[in-house]
């Protein structure tokens, strides 16, 4: 996207009336439970903005708290705690002018030095962030320095004007820039309340947030629980009162319990959303959703000296039946993934991958050659290890990877374990090959490619490529970037650090007196505010 594109589409969401809370049709009917109980797999490992790294976590985070834009049911940016800013005339500072009524859940107003605190919080070594490395990513003035411990966080390129202006200064033009915001790693938290409670800030007896909803219960493991905010600034349009997400890590046990009519929304098991469709035609949905699953190949040093081969990896790459992943194990309208970017993704222009145009009996003929050469086969066993975290859906394409690996004389013992474990397993390189999904943070190739670059905070298999870093340096400051997000697609094709299985759709079944969840959104971001319940 050129800068002027950005301006203009800028001008026309700052002149756009926005779409606030709830957007309930004249003469629809409420219903009296304006409640709403949704499924998670996993505990929520953080309720920290800057702390927090998993998509689950987020949805509640997005919740409890608000930043300077929200999205709205099409994925485009309305007002959150900003009302609008200015872009100079060089692209490179930006003045947003927060609304006077946002307030904390303790009724104190949100200035814009609570941003300064967060951003600077973020920021600093002793945080230790995953995603500090997103303000590099974000290109604010003098992140990296920061980040890598070069300069005091004071230096950031973020300051309050006064309590209701804030400057944002970043290195080059961004036309996303904006999109960027509404992550949580970018949204306010109190100095005073961190101050007091240090690492409990977040139990809910002490969470002071600035969103919709404040905590009520969490229950590690259990569930979250979330009642309206009188104090929010839009809480007079915001009908559902409060919010429950039970974790289940059955997806089977899920689906029974929403049935059961105690969930208003849950994720489809594999293999199940041609019959629920069948059955429940108004329930079962299956949107496009920007992330994608791929097993991640370690190649750190604590990584098997085999993976260090690119023969090897690409053997197991190819060997992946991704076909039968979707159309058999699937099912629900996902698509098969031969490189890393989610296919819907805005502007995205797919590479050529060779791999993608043979077939399943090309690729294993492939697949054994190149493992032969580099020494292994039936009489020599390649001996791995695959961790993923708990889900029968995870089991099943686990298992599936054994079978099609079998043939190549490739060995894959599967390693079970609950989310936490396997994520501190993930970041500290102890695993061969690790089941992992990435889910954009804002809709724009580069959320993708950034994550394999040797300064990414989630690089987690370690490749490190002087080359591809080079690319996406380069794509921050070209007029146009497809090109480069083009080329990175390519070196990961040629040097497959991972193994890329499929692209999500969101397949869920919704409880049909449920309105206002987006379905025009790839990124798939909600927010309770926005939800409502009919009567039926």
């Amino acid at each position: 996207m050129k800068l002027t594109t950005a301006l203009s589409a800028l001008a026309l969401f700052v002149a756009a009336p926005a779409a606030f809370a709830a957007n309930v049709p004249e003469g629809t009917k409420l219903a009296e439970n304006q409640t709403y109980t949704f499924w998670l797999l996993d505990a929520i490992k953080s309720l920290d903005p800057q702390i927090n790294t998993d998509v689950e976590g987020s949805d509640i985070v997005r919740n409890l708290f608000e930043g300077l834009y929200n999205e709205d049911g099409n994925g485009d940016l309305v007002p959150g705690v900003a009302l609008d800013h200015d872009l100079s005339d060089d692209g490179l500072t930006y003045t947003f002018h927060l609304r006077p009524d946002a307030e904390w859940s303790d009724g104190k107003p949100v200035v814009a030095g609570d941003f300064v605190y967060a951003w600077h919080r973020l920021a600093d070594p002793a945080t230790a962030s995953e995603y500090a490395w997103y303000l590099q990513l974000m290109q604010v003035k003098n992140a990296t320095a920061i980040v890598e411990g070069d300069m005091p966080v004071e230096d950031l390129g973020i300051k309050a004007i006064d309590d209701h202006t804030l400057e944002v200064t970043i290195e080059t033009p961004l036309p996303y820039f904006p999109q960027m915001l509404t992550h949580g790693s970018t949204f306010p938290v109190r100095e005073d309340v961190i101050a007091e409670y240090g690492s409990n800030w977040t139990k809910p007896e002490n969470l002071v947030g600035n969103g919709a909803y404040t905590l009520s219960k969490h229950i590690l493991g259990e569930r979250v629980e979330m009642d309206k905010s009188d104090t929010y600034w839009d809480a007079d349009n915001t009908v559902i009162t409060h919010l429950t997400a039970l974790t289940i890590n059955d997806v089977n046990q899920g689906l029974t319990r929403y049935l059961a009519g105690e969930l208003d929304r849950v994720d489809i098991p594999a293999g199940q959303y041609p019959r629920l469709k069948e059955q429940y035609p108004d329930q079962a949905t299956s949107l496009p959703f920007s992330c994608t699953y791929t097993y991640l190949i370690n190649l750190s040093e604590k990584g098997p000296e085999a993976l260090k081969d690119v023969r090897v990896r690409k053997a197991l790459s190819y060997a992946m039946n991704r076909d039968v992943v979707v159309d058999n194990i699937l099912q629900g309208g996902q698509k098969p993934a031969y490189n890393w970017t989610h296919w819907a993704t805005a502007g995205f222009e797919m590479p050529d991958i060779d791999y993608a145009h043979w077939s399943q009996k090309e690729r294993m003929d492939k697949a054994k050659e190149l493992l032969a050469e580099a020494g292994y086969g039936p009489d020599n066993p390649l001996e791995l290890t695959l961790n993923y975290n708990s889900s029968e859906d995870h089991k099943k394409i686990a298992i599936a990877a054994q079978q099609f690996y079998r043939p190549l004389g490739v060995n894959l013992t599967l390693n079970n374990m609950e989310w936490k474990v396997h994520t501190d397993r993930m970041q500290n390189q102890d695993f061969d090959l690790g089941r992992y999904a990435w889910c954009g943070d804002y809709n724009e190739a580069s959320t993708y490619l950034d994550f394999f670059t040797s300064y990414s905070g989630h690089n987690q298999g370690h490749f490190y490529n002087d080359e591809y870093d080079a690319v996406m340096k380069e794509s921050k400051t070209a007029e146009d970037p497809q090109p480069l997000y083009t080329k990175a697609e390519s070196i990961l094709n040629e040097e497959m650090p991972l193994i890329p299985i499929y692209q999500y759709a969101k397949v869920s079944m919704i409880a049909k007196d449920i309105k206002g969840l987006p379905t025009q959104n790839v990124m798939q971001t909600w927010y309770g505010k926005d939800i409502y319940r009919v009567a039926q």
